[in-house]
C-alpha cells in the first residue's frame, strides 16, 4: 500500500514504513536532489572527469552552480557564504588535483570551525588503490583537518549520507566534511529511500551535539562574579557559532563586565559599546591585553625581569574560545592571577593549551541564556566594579589604537616617482579608517593574511556578528576575495568589501573573472606596498632588517608598481582605479562603494609601517610594544 506525494524536483510515494520513495534515478541525480532536500541554494563547483556527471545533473537543478576559475578560489568562497549566513558551504571538485587543491580551505574550515561540505569526484570504485589517472585518497588526505568525511559505496546510501554530512557539519562545534563519490556510483541507478532527520540523528550513535551545561555549574559562575573584583569577559568564535550575541550583551550589561574578544569572535559583542575592551592578543589593544594579564613595564630584552604596575583580572570569564596562542603568548603567563571558567561545546578544548578552575561543557547560548534567567531571578547581581571600570577607562585613554601620518614617506622606492610637492601620502591605517566613516560600519569585512588583516581588525569596528570573515587560524593567504564573493552571495544586500594585501590578492586574482561573468558585485581595497608586509615586520624586529624574498615588486624597476593591478583588473573586465595622495582617498573609497560591480581599488602604501601593539609569538604582555 503505497500513496504518491509530490516533491519540488520527483515525483514519490511512500512505502510501508513511511518513508518517501523517489523513482528510478541516477547516482548523480540522487545526489543532486539530496542537496536540494539540505536547503542548498549556491554551489561552488570546478568540473573534471570524476565530477562531470554531477555538473550535468546541476544544470537542471534549482541550485544555482558558480563557476570559479580556482578550486581554492572556489572552496573559500563557499567558506565566505558559510561565515555569512551560519549554513554549510558547499564547493565540488574533480578528483586527483581538483580534489586536492580544496585542501588548504578544508584545513582553514576545520581550524575556523567553518560549517563547509567538499564534494570530490572520484575513480570508479574499481580503479581505486590501483593509482589510476587523478585518483587521490581524499578520505585519508584529509582525515585529520575533518569533522567527518564519506566515501560513498553504495547508491543506496546517497540520501542518508548527505542529509549526515549537512547535520554533522552544521551542529555542535561545525566544521567541514568531505563527501568522496566514485564516477561509478554516479552512473548507476536506483529509487531513492528518504530518510526523516530523526532517523539521521538516532543513527548516529554516539554524536550528540546538543549538550547544555551543568546547572550548579552556571549557579557556581553568578557566585565567583558576586566574590570578584576584577572580571573580564574573554568571547570566541562559539559566540557567533551559536549565535549567542544577544545572550552575551545581556550578560555583560547585566553585571557590567568588561568584555574582549578574539579576532575569530569579532562582531561577538559591539565593538562601539563602553563595555567593549576590543580584541586582544598579539596585535590586540593594550587594555584588553592589560585587563586580561595585568600592566607591566615595558621590556625589549625578555632576560629583563617582568615588573608589574598594575594588576590584571581576578576572574576570566572563557566562552567559546581555544586559547590560541596569538591571544595567549607564553600560555603559562596568560591570566596568571585569574580565577579562568571555561564554558564550550567542544570538551577536547577544555585544559588543551591553558587549564581553567572551571570548565563547563555545553552550548555557549544555551548556558548564556540560562544565566541570564538565574541573574534576573536574583535581582541582578549585587556586586558593581567602580575601581575596575575606573582602571579600563584609564587604559583606554592611554594605549588606544593610533597611527602618525607624514607629509613624506621615507625608504619606499616604490612610491618615489609618485613624489609630489605638497602631497600626503596614504598610510593604511587611515584607509580603514575612512572606509568605517563611509560605511558607518554598515558592511562585511573578509581579508587575506597580513599587516592588512590585523589593521582591518583595528580600525573597522564591528557591530553585529558575521561581518569580519578571515582565516583565523590557519592564516591562509588569497582568501579575501574569494571569500568576499561567497558573502556577497550570501548577502547581496549588504556592502562586501575585501580588504587586502597584495600579496594575498595575487594569490587568488582569477577570481576576479567570477566577479565579472556571475555578476558578483564585491570589492576589493588593496593596501598595495609591494612587499610581504607582516614578514618585513618580523624581519624588521628580528633579523635587522634584513629582507629574505619579501619583496614583490620587480627588482629590475623597483621604482614603480608591479604588477600593474588597473590594467590587470581591466583585462578581466572589472574596475579599478590607483590612489596614492590622501585628498584623492575619500572620493575614491565612495566611487567603489557606489559601483554597481564589482570594484577594485589599489592603494599605494609604504612598506615601513608596522602594526602596533605588538606581542611577539611565544612572549608576554611585559614584551608588548604599544
Amino acid at each position: 500500500m503505497s500513496q504518491a506525494t509530490k516533491t519540488e524536483s520527483q515525483t514519490t510515494t511512500l512505502n510501508a514504513a513511511g518513508h518517501e520513495v523517489g523513482p528510478l534515478m541516477f547516482g548523480r541525480d540522487i545526489f543532486v536532489e539530496a542537496l536540494e532536500r539540505a536547503g542548498v541554494e549556491v554551489i561552488f563547483a570546478y568540473p573534471g572527469g570524476a565530477s562531470m556527471e554531477i555538473h550535468q545533473s546541476l544544470t537542471k537543478s534549482k541550485i544555482r552552480t558558480i563557476l570559479p576559475r580556482h578550486e581554492q578560489g572556489g572552496s573559500f568562497a563557499a567558506e565566505g557564504y558559510a561565515r555569512a549566513t551560519g549554513k554549510a558551504g558547499v564547493c565540488m571538485a574533480t578528483s586527483g588535483p581538483g580534489a586536492t587543491n580544496l585542501v588548504t580551505a578544508i584545513a582553514d574550515a576545520f581550524m575556523d570551525s567553518c560549517p563547509l561540505i567538499a564534494i570530490t569526484g572520484q575513480v570508479t570504485q574499481s580503479m581505486i588503490g590501483r593509482g589510476a589517472f587523478q585518483e587521490t585518497d581524499m578520505v585519508g588526505v584529509t582525515l585529520p583537518i575533518v569533522k567527518h568525511s564519506y566515501l560513498i559505496t553504495d547508491i543506496k546510501d546517497i540520501p542518508r549520507i548527505v542529509a549526515e554530512a549537512f547535520y554533522i557539519a552544521e551542529s555542535g562545534r561545525p566544521g567541514p566534511v568531505v563527501l568522496d563519490f566514485p564516477k561509478n556510483i554516479q552512473q548507476q541507478k536506483a529509487q531513492p529511500v528518504w530518510p526523516t532527520l530523526d532517523e539521521i540523528k538516532k543513527g548516529l550513535r554516539g554524536y550528540n551535539p546538543d549538550i547544555s551545561a551543568d546547572e550548579v555549574a552556571l549557579n557556581e559562575i553568578i557566585g565567583l562574579l558576586e566574590k570578584a573584583e576584577r572580571p573580564v569577559i574573554y568571547c570566541g568564535g562559539g559566540i557567533i557559532t551559536a549565535g549567542a550575541a544577544p545572550e552575551l550583551l545581556k550578560f555583560a550589561e547585566s553585571a557590567q563586565i568588561p568584555t574582549t574578544s578574539t579576532l575569530m569572535g569579532i562582531g561577538g559583542f559591539p565593538e562601539t559599546h563602553p563595555l567593549s575592551m576590543r580584541w586582544l592578543g598579539m596585535h590586540g589593544s593594550a587594555v584588553a591585553n592589560w585587563a586580561v594579564n595585568g600592566e607591566y613595564k615595558q621590556r625589549l630584552d625578555p632576560a629583563e625581569p617582568a615588573v608589574k604596575l598594575k594588576d590584571g583580572a581576578d576572574l576570566l570569564l572563557a566562552f567559546g574560545v581555544r586559547f590560541d596562542d596569538r591571544v595567549t603568548g607564553a600560555f603559562s603567563e596568560f591570566a596568571k592571577a585569574a580565577t579562568i571558567v571555561h564554558i564550550d561545546i567542544d570538551a577536547s578544548e577544555h585544559n588543551k593549551n591553558k587549564r581553567a578552575h572551571l570548565t563547563v561543557h555545553g552550548d555557549i547560548r544555551d548556558a548564556l541564556a540560562r544565566l541570564n534567567a538565574l541573574i534576573a531571578k536574583r535581582g541582578g547581581i549585587k556586586k558593581t566594579y567602580p575601581a575596575w571600570h575606573t582602571q579600563i577607562a584609564e587604559w583606554k585613554e592611554k594605549a588606544p589604537f593610533r597611527y602618525t601620518t607624514r607629509a613624506e614617506i621615507v625608504d619606499s622606492d616604490h612610491m618615489q616617482p609618485f613624489k609630489k610637492e605638497g602631497e600626503e601620502y596614504i598610510v593604511q591605517q587611515m584607509v580603514i579608517e575612512e572606509l568605517w566613516n563611509l560605511t558607518k560600519g554598515d558592511a562585511i569585512i573578509t581579508t587575506g593574511v597580513g599587516q592588512h588583516q590585523m589593521w582591518a581588525g583595528q580600525w573597522f569596528k564591528y557591530s553585529h556578528p558575521r561581518t569580519f570573515i578571515t582565516s583565523g587560524g590557519l592564516g591562509s593567504m588569497g582568501y579575501g576575495f574569494p571569500a568576499a564573493l561567497g558573502a556577497k552571495v550570501a548577502r547581496p544586500d549588504k556592502q562586501v568589501i575585501d580588504i587586502d594585501g597584495d600579496g594575498s590578492f595575487l594569490m587568488n586574482i582569477q577570481e576576479l573573472a567570477t566577479a565579472y561573468i556571475e555578476k558578483i558585485a564585491a570589492k576589493a581595497i588593496i593596501l598595495n606596498n609591494q612587499h610581504l608586509g607582516m614578514v618585513v615586520q618580523w624581519e624588521d624586529n628580528f633579523y635587522g632588517g634584513n629582507r629574505g624574498h619579501t619583496y614583490l615588486g620587480n627588482p629590475d624597476n623597483r621604482s614603480g608598481i608591479y604588477p600593474d593591478y588597473v590594467e590587470v583588473c581591466k583585462s578581466f573586465g572589472v574596475p579599478c582605479e590607483r590612489v596614492v595622495y590622501r585628498k584623492d582617498l575619500r572620493p575614491a573609497i565612495q566611487r567603489m562603494l557606489d559601483s554597481k560591480t564589482a570594484y577594485v581599488l589599489d592603494v599605494v602604501t609604504p612598506y615601513t609601517e608596522h602594526v602596533l601593539p605588538f606581542i611577539p609569538a611565544g612572549r608576554t604582555v611585559a614584551d608588548m610594544r604599544w
